[in-house]
């Protein structure tokens, strides 16, 4: 064994490299490595190395106590997820719309190698030791799980976006296993990146020098039947056949149809083995007798029969000295109806419908659509079966695209902790983060709760800050957009900054948020722009008008072109007075009604009037000579008192005490004199959707430099932080939400100050190297993945209120920030303003495709992967140059 040369994992710069690189391609079934794969492996130089604790570079394979966290989503848009963690297990499965993130099923892949001691092993690495006394049921001994099963001592975890890749070893055992997880992803192919399929792609590779005979087994319970109290299964859980595979299935109960639900696990090969029940026993028979199944190589071949407790698959294997094979697992699942509904209130006609189904002869009522979620698969396919069959027949050209994709976007010279955070928060688009409703329209919560979902309606406020999905689906994100402003928004303009779900028309009994709001017109500029449809532009503009009215009257009553009234914002609570904050909203806002109005020859002359003035006013009356500040006012307006207001707001109260705060400094949970993050977020937001920056660079920059400065910390030791402290804590590092560097602290400040939040940290890097400070929004990107690097928390999972946040996505904008690469298709222009020299290769996605644009010696060039992109200009830092087509 010593002797035996492998392939290293570990070796650093491994990337993926179309079709024989570390994620070659492999269709359905088993793929058998060609002579010549096998002698370049047994000849070559790289030799075995152990995985061991080494320190990690950004971007590169999780190993050793790295390892210890790493889950990694697989699922479509609006689909549900499982995770593949960096061991090979699989958890976090929520498949039924509602996260259920510590769901980690029994069951396992394994291996037996036949007429070898001690041959047989779950393909697994060692189980991460805060499982062993730390999840439910560790006290009682962990009886439901795997973990008491022989596995590799060995692994590493890579991940490719949207691929992850295990690798496991051991001494002294002659074959080496690689098991690569994805789904379908491909940018501006929705439909296909919205399947509620996963796959499983396991490689064996034979380290001896002796050929070996095996099998494959894959096991699992059923984890879709339903229960009704401790082991208490309600009626018409089954596993039925299905070619090469099998289905674990529930059927609807009277009154429950988001009971119904299947999940399928299926090979291609036609060697394949299916036991359809597990053995029957008291206590721990079961497990002892699969074992026994695996450990001898036995497969047995029971049929379905009602009831089963769950089900095995069996693939033959035989390997040559140096061989190859890979056996692609592939799952799909089939979840209908759910129970989730939000922002909509029961009525007697909802009442009616429920009774209806629930006495209905067999209860599994499909009329519920108008009252609660299904997913957009629901329409697409007719069952478990159909969608099966076409990611069978489908499998290899979706993989090749998705390999395609990930290929582009790895391809990019930007830093690794760059292409590491961009693809990292990727995953909160396979997340049960997002939805996908029956119209196809996306529909989002904040994060995911541990089994609720966190925060609802795609909350305008929070998605502002998201940059990926613009680009990468531009489709779904105008669908947003529609949402907003024909759904939300009420024919005042006061828009509503949670959707209701299913998508229906509000109640406007709450505040509008100003930044969420304000944000609308900027974001459907930017929507117009990648698009170039022009058309759709034409018909939200009146919407658009309404809402920047409604804007101007609820908070600039007066037009002085500041925000000057209580204003809701991200902060779950209001700021009185104007702030450099939402001001930049207000101004980012009008400069697109006027850039869109300009277009369509509107008169758009009151709102340049008011735009002048509210930058007149942030850059003197907001600006402190370093940073931009908020002025705190509660008199002398149209508004109720902050007494009166606090008993419509979001947890705001005056009680004897804080009515003395009051008098003494003003409303609770302002900023006033404090060097806040977002201080000039809507400048940000603006640059982002397209528009050039519209406040003084100098002010601006000097604000970002102060935000590192003061509120970026490399060690929190000694910060006092009596909100929310896991996000950073103790000798972690971050960017505080605000400080008060010259005094005047308040003594309740805005709730989440003391905080840390990773959103708002890109979004603040990503300014900064757009204004020219590289190194140190580099700087607190890598601070950021440090935290997340996975000895604490998943590297796959940055947190707010919530898992899988999506104000993360922001991490997008470092892209553009560092490349200045931007399409506009309205005009056919491409811009490029390059912070990282005359020599880089970045990604692009837009409407018409996706590939790679870069520059070559200061010449610009693009390559387009799919699609085609028409170039009428080009502008490289300002000046008109000829681009080269790759």
């Amino acid at each position: 064994m010593k002797d035996v040369k492998r392939r290293d994992f570990l070796k650093k710069g491994s990337m993926i490299a179309g079709g024989t690189g570390l994620f070659a391609g492999v269709g359905p079934g088993i793929a058998v490595a060609s002579q010549q794969e096998k002698e370049d492996t047994l000849k070559s130089d790289l030799k075995y190395t152990r995985l061991h604790d080494v320190d990690r570079e950004f971007n590169a394979p999780y190993q050793g106590k790295y390892l210890n966290r790493v889950a990694f989503p697989i699922g479509g848009f609006g689909t549900g997820m499982f995770c593949l963690e960096g061991t090979g297990c699989l958890s976090h499965f929520s498949v039924r719309h509602t996260p259920s993130l510590f769901n980690e099923p029994f069951m396992m892949g394994a291996i037996s190698i036949k007429g070898m001691e001690n041959g047989a092993k779950v393909l697994e690495g060692k189980v991460p030791s805060w499982k062993i006394f730390g999840k439910g049921g560790a006290g009682t001994g962990s009886g439901n799980t795997t973990y008491g099963f022989p596995r590799f001592k060995q692994s590493a975890f890579e991940a490719k976006f949207p691929f992850g890749k295990v690798n496991l070893q051991e001494d002294d055992f002659p074959l080496e296993v690689e098991i690569t997880g994805w789904n379908p992803f491909t940018p501006t192919d929705e439909d296909n990146s919205s399947l509620p399929v996963g796959s499983l792609e396991y490689t064996f590779i034979n380290t001896s020098d002796k050929a070996i005979e095996a099998v494959f087994s894959y096991h699992t319970f059923n984890f879709m039947r339903v229960s009704e109290g401790w082991r208490n299964w309600v009626d018409g859980n089954s596993v039925k056949p299905m070619k090469n595979g099998f289905i674990l299935s529930q059927e609807c109960q009277p009154g429950h149809p988001e009971y119904e639900g299947s999940f399928a696990i299926f090979t291609n090969n036609d060697d394949t083995v299916v036991d359809h029940k597990l053995f029957k026993g008291g206590w721990y028979d079961s497990r002892t007798i699969l074992w026994n199944d695996i450990e001898s190589c036995n497969m047995p071949n029971d049929a379905a029969e009602e009831g089963a407790d769950g089900a095995s698959l069996y693939v033959p294997i035989s390997l040559k000295p140096g061989e190859t094979k890979t056996i692609p697992l592939m799952f799909s699942w089939y979840v209908p109806h759910s129970s989730i509904r939000t922002g909509i209130r029961e009525n007697d006609e909802f009442n009616q419908a429920k009774e209806a189904c629930a006495t209905s002869e067999s209860g599994c009522c499909d009329d519920y659509a108008d009252m609660f979620y299904e997913p957009w698969y629901s329409t697409k396919y007719s069952g478990i079966d159909d969608i099966a069959n076409y990611w069978r027949s489908n499998y290899k050209s979706l993989r090749d695209r998705s390999e395609k994709f990930s290929n582009s976007f790895y391809g990019q010279t930007l830093p690794a902790e760059v292409i590491e955070a961009i693809a990292a928060n990727l995953t909160i688009l396979k997340s049960t983060t997002v939805l996908r409703q029956r119209d196809g329209k996306f529909w989002a919560y904040e994060g995911s709760g541990d089994d609720f979902g966190c925060c609802v309606g795609t909350c305008t406020h929070v998605w502002n800050y998201a940059q990926a999905v613009p680009h990468l689906f531009p489709r779904l994100e105008r669908s947003l957009r529609d949402t907003e402003f024909f759904i939300s928004q009420n024919k005042e303009g006061h828009q509503t900054f949670r959707d209701t779900l299913p998508l229906q028309e509000p109640k406007h009994d709450f505040y509008a948020a100003a930044d969420g709001q304000l944000g609308g017109p900027m974001k459907v500029y930017r929507e117009w722009r990648v698009s170039g449809d022009t058309a759709w532009m034409k018909k939200i503009w009146p919407k658009v008008k309404d809402s920047i009215e409604f804007c101007i009257r609820e908070w600039d009553p007066k037009e002085k072109g500041i925000l000057e009234e209580p204003h809701h914002n991200t902060y779950d609570i209001e700021f009185w007075g104007p702030d450099g904050m939402c001001t930049s909203f207000y101004l980012g806002a009008l400069k697109a009604v006027i850039e869109m109005g300009i277009a369509l020859k509107e008169d758009v002359d009151r709102y340049q009037v008011l735009f002048e003035k509210g930058k007149k006013f942030l850059e003197s009356e907001l600006y402190d000579g370093e940073y931009f500040i908020q002025k705190i006012q509660w008199e002398g307006l149209e508004s109720k008192s902050p007494q009166q207001l606090a008993e419509e707001s979001l947890r705001t109260d005056y009680s004897d005490e804080a009515l003395r705060l009051l008098h003494k400094e003003g409303p609770k949970y302002q900023y006033g004199l404090g060097c806040l993050s977002d201080g000039i977020l809507g400048c940000w937001i603006a640059s982002m959707c397209g528009l050039e920056n519209f406040i003084d660079n100098e002010k601006v920059k000097s604000h970002l430099n102060a935000i590192y400065k003061y509120n970026f910390k490399k060690d929190l030791s000694d910060h006092v932080n009596p909100q929310r402290p896991s996000y950073a804590v103790g000798e972690e590092g971050g960017v505080l939400l605000c400080s008060w560097p010259k005094g005047g602290k308040l003594t309740l400040p805005f709730v989440y100050s003391n905080e840390v939040w990773t959103g708002i940290e890109y979004q603040a890097a990503s300014h900064l190297i757009e204004m020219g400070e590289v190194e140190k929004g580099l700087d607190i990107v890598r601070e950021v993945r440090k935290r997340y690097d996975g000895q604490i928390r998943n590297p796959f999972n940055e947190y707010e209120c919530g898992s899988w946040y999506a104000r993360a996505l922001s991490s997008y904008g470092l892209i553009q920030s560092l490349t200045g690469v931007r399409y506009d298709a309205v005009d056919q222009f491409l811009y490029i303003d390059s912070k990282i020299g005359d020599n880089f290769t970045s990604f692009f996605s837009g409407e018409h495709g996706f590939g790679q644009v870069g520059l070559k010696n200061g010449n610009p060039w693009i390559k387009m992967d799919t699609g085609e992109l028409i170039v009428k200009k080009c502008y490289v830092n300002g000046k008109k140059m000829k681009v080269t087509f790759a």
